[in-house]
């Protein structure tokens, strides 16, 4: 039979692995790391659970078909609910805003605390619906990069609509033609972090991203966040998929143009296709030394990174949520310290993320369990210890003073990672959480591609190639690769 090795087991990595069992390979997974899933990893730490990745679930029909693939149900694995509240946002000045997840309680809300108009909101929302409907068959569900995806209905009117997907403006534009208010902007802006780009820089057709969360919804999955990759995980080992853990790999070899298999300190493990879900930074300088290097590609700006503390908190919260965001008072200084200056701002907006809102056992009886973020630049040999302590202080500061609250003193439990950890623990280059930037219009076509031209039976999935990072993107890249893999010959 033939057979597929995946170099990594992100959720890219295990749903390439489940998409290449269906299609007829034996498949071995290969894990540097002594567990599965990625950055969509957990910790335990003095009765309280941290979800250490990504912490935003949309669009959970992407997994639950991994399931339906091999006509399994998704429940004794995977079960989620959608949430009622999509975010709670907190400004400097008092303001505070509820975003709720049915879409007219939210413009009328919205309209109310903003002073706009419902016409010129539902116009917006309906763009960016139009522009998602118009731009996914090509971007983000088919390889940019063959031929094939050009020739069809979808891209044709597409591209006869190019006018209207503002790719010549960026997002910040965009919204201030729509709205006055500079709170609502910000609001909007703001969804150019979801692929780690400035909205000052990203072009306006990123304003799709918050149809996604708007109109199919933000959910908790049962368990949190790391039970997205267990859960796919199981479900692999249930279709007789391998996994080989503490096991880096250390060459992906090559012969007349054709991958062959892969180099480990344990040998060489023969393949009739390889996926790599590492970084392609990492894939192309560690594992394909001497293959040509696609140097326009890697030379790209690599997405923003994160500085996220995990603190256990002493008390409970009312008036947070799952989501949280305490804006910064200037967004375009926070966001050109951090792809400018390459530093962190002195007022930077801040994500909070409670999973103990929803699954108690997350943290000890009247306490929460917080997953703090702030953007980050990536790694360029900053002093990150000194900012770790001055970030530390700012958010501190921050939200102390939004909550009322001498937060130091309620913080018993406490975990950092910055752009150095997530580097080292996941091989991001730089520790960029998306690869690479959003920060231009031609952005898209420069991800590189789930294939290479140059090798044969080489594919590639994750967050650093097409369509983009994200859990979403992550499957639906696995998609790609599931339909570019050639049907293995023995494979009736």
């Amino acid at each position: 039979m033939a057979h597929a090795i995946v170099i990594g087991s992100g959720i890219a990595g295990i749903a390439s692995a489940l998409r290449l069992r269906k299609k007829g390979y034996e498949v071995t997974v290969m894990e540097a790391n002594p567990y599965p899933g990625g950055k969509l990893h957990a910790m335990e730490k003095k009765g309280y659970r941290f979800d250490l990745g990504p912490s935003l679930f949309t669009m959970p029909h992407l997994v639950t078909e991994l399931f339906e693939l091999f006509d399994v149900k998704p429940e004794p694995y995977f079960s989620y609910f959608q949430k009622e509240t999509v975010c709670n946002y907190f400004w400097n000045d008092g303001t505070r805003f509820t975003v709720n997840s049915n879409m007219d309680t939210f413009v009328k809300d919205a309209c109310k605390a903003f002073g706009t108009s419902q016409k010129s909101l539902r116009h917006y929302l309906k763009q960016n619906r139009r522009k998602y409907e118009l731009t996914a068959p090509l971007f983000l569900e088919k390889s940019l990069h063959k031929v094939s995806s050009y020739i069809s209905k979808d891209t044709i009117k597409a591209i006869s609509q190019i006018g209207k997907l503002d790719i010549n403006t960026s997002l910040d534009e965009v919204n201030k033609t729509y709205f006055e208010h500079p709170k609502l902007v910000q609001l909007f802006n703001r969804y150019a972090t979801y692929n780690g780009s400035s909205p000052f820089k990203t072009p306006g057709i990123m304003s799709m991203i918050p149809h996604l969360e708007m109109h199919y919804g933000t959910y908790f999955p049962k368990g949190g966040m790391h039970t997205i990759a267990m859960s796919l995980y199981h479900l692999a080992i249930s279709q007789d998929v391998r996994f080989s853990f503490d096991s880096k790999v250390d060459r992906i070899n090559v012969a007349q143009g054709k991958v062959n298999g892969v180099e480990s300190a344990s040998g060489f493990h023969k393949a009739d296709l390889v996926v790599s879900n590492m970084d392609i930074y990492p894939t192309y300088k560690n594992l394909l030394q001497g293959q040509k290097q696609p140097g326009r590609v890697l030379q790209q700006e690599r997405s923003s990174s994160a500085l996220i503390f995990y603190w256990g908190i002493s008390r409970n919260f009312p008036e947070l949520d799952l989501h949280n965001i305490f804006f910064s008072t200037s967004y375009s200084r926070e966001f050109k310290a951090i792809f400018q200056e390459r530093t962190l701002c002195e007022d930077p907006t801040v994500y909070i993320n409670i999973t103990s809102k929803e699954e108690p056992s997350d943290a000890p009886e009247g306490h929460e369990n917080w997953f703090v973020m702030i953007n980050a630049p990536g790694d360029y040999g900053q002093d990150w210890d000194s900012l770790k302590r001055k970030a530390r202080h700012w958010i501190i500061q921050k939200l102390s003073a939004r909550l009322q609250v001498n937060l130091e003193s309620l913080i018993t439990v406490e975990h950092v990672l910055d752009p150095v950890g997530i580097a080292s623990s996941t091989s991001s280059y730089r520790g960029a959480l998306y690869g690479a930037a959003s920060n231009s219009k031609f952005a898209a076509f420069l991800r590189h591609p789930n294939f290479t031209s140059s090798i044969k039976n080489l594919l590639f999935c994750g967050g650093s190639v097409h369509p983009g990072g994200g859990i979403p993107l992550c499957l639906l890249s696995a998609k790609i690769v599931g339909d570019l893999a050639p049907k293995p010959l023995n494979h009736a």
